[in-house]
């Protein structure tokens, strides 16, 4: 399914099951639940979660940028020749790399720099530094739509909310978890278990066809009417018996 496709249904359909829970629904909770719904999909370049954080404007000036400092070190006279040299044309020919490998380097480097200097946001500088270098590197649709990465995911929440805010971590493993469900929906799938080769999909329809954008279309729409039931109708009813009472 496409990005936004996935936002609005693992949104949605979480912070309802929260909301039916009796559970407060607080700003954290939904910034987890939001960034857990668009999270599997964190190993495409292309995604909504990737392309809007490395926008393509940002993309423009880390292009310049490398190649400025590639230039720089390429004219620097040091003792380090000719190491300075082969880093400097590394960097300006980066610049030229198609933009969907570039927002891969720039993760990993992000990951790198996180692991190297994060000292100050241990030890959730290492977790995301790590993260980011194996999306990196990872095929799409490979370990980040599998169990286990929906129980590294868990195990993350846990160890960062604990027993204080249980349902902030059940909320993001649900929001993560319903990401997997949609994608299985696909031609494509999800292999739940690899190295195994079972692939869960129901193939019903393909992302980015005709056919798929009336597929996510019509699941949109369900878990609108889903929210509009469990919030604004729970909310009109409450209305109604206090002017009862009143």
């Amino acid at each position: 399914m496409m990005g936004r496709s996935h936002l609005i249904i693992s949104t949605g359909l979480t912070l309802s099951a929260v909301h039916l829970a009796g559970e407060p629904i607080t700003w954290p909770m939904l910034a987890v639940v939001a960034v857990s719904s668009l999270l599997p999909d964190l190993d495409e370049p292309n995604s909504l979660l990737v392309s809007r954080s490395l926008t393509s404007p940002l993309m423009r000036m880390i292009e310049v940028a490398l190649v400025f400092i590639g230039a720089a070190l390429f004219l620097l006279e040091t003792s380090y020749s000719p190491w300075n040299y082969i880093l400097g044309a590394s960097l300006a020919l980066a610049s030229f790399l198609p933009v969907r490998t570039l927002r891969l380097l720039v993760m990993f480097a992000a990951g790198v720099a996180l692991l190297a200097f994060g000292e100050s946001l241990k030890p959730w500088g290492a977790v995301a530094g790590a993260v980011l270098m194996a999306c990196a590197v990872l095929p799409h649709r490979g370990m980040t739509h599998s169990l286990y990465g929906l129980a590294a995911w868990s195990a993350i929440l846990y160890a960062a909310a604990g027993t204080s805010s249980p349902w902030l971590w059940l909320a993001g493993s649900m929001s993560y978890l319903l990401h997997l469900v949609a994608d299985s929906l696909t031609n494509r799938g999800i292999r739940p278990l690899p190295p195994l080769p079972f692939r869960l999909s129901l193939k019903l329809m393909s992302t980015g066809s005709r056919w798929g954008g009336f597929i996510e279309g019509a699941f949109v729409l369900l878990t609108a009417a889903i929210v509009y039931l469990v919030f604004l109708r729970d909310a009109m009813f409450l209305q109604a018996i206090e002017q009862l009472y009143n």
